[in-house]
């Protein structure tokens, strides 16, 4: 992988190289991780640390749409949770499971009911 080699293998390098892994192929899987920890001469262990500590990584392949509910303190203190579980009962999924959703566009200051509203249209589910 040719993207090792840019960093010239360096440690320092390891989350621009599993950036750049991400954007290549959607998700970062097992394989990956193990060359990386290899092309890198680091443990297995760091590369799946740093893999899982940060958001912006993903260990399986993403859907083809997303969504994203905030459940930062404010967004949770406004009910954010309530919207979260109403798209997950909505949708029959549960919180990083798979399904055609939202595509990340930002609908801020959302009901439970204009957040099932908005999935049954993406869905089909009705309405």
């Amino acid at each position: 992988m040719q993207e090792c080699a840019v960093y010239n293998y360096q440690a320092h390098a390891l989350i621009e190289v599993l950036h750049t892994l991400q954007e290549s192929f959607g998700y970062l899987d097992e394989d990956a991780l193990r060359f990386v920890a290899a092309a890198l001469h680091i443990p297995p262990s760091r590369v799946y640390g740093v893999s899982t500590f940060y958001n912006l990584f993903s260990l399986k392949p993403q859907g083809a749409h997303t969504c994203v509910v905030c459940l930062g303190t404010a967004c949770y203190v406004k009910g954010g949770d309530n919207v979260l579980a109403a798209i997950e009962g909505c949708a029959r999924i549960r919180r990083g499971e798979t399904t055609a959703v939202y595509d990340g566009i930002v609908a801020g200051h959302q009901t439970p009911e204009q957040a099932v509203e908005k999935i049954e249209g993406i869905l089909g589910h009705g309405a």
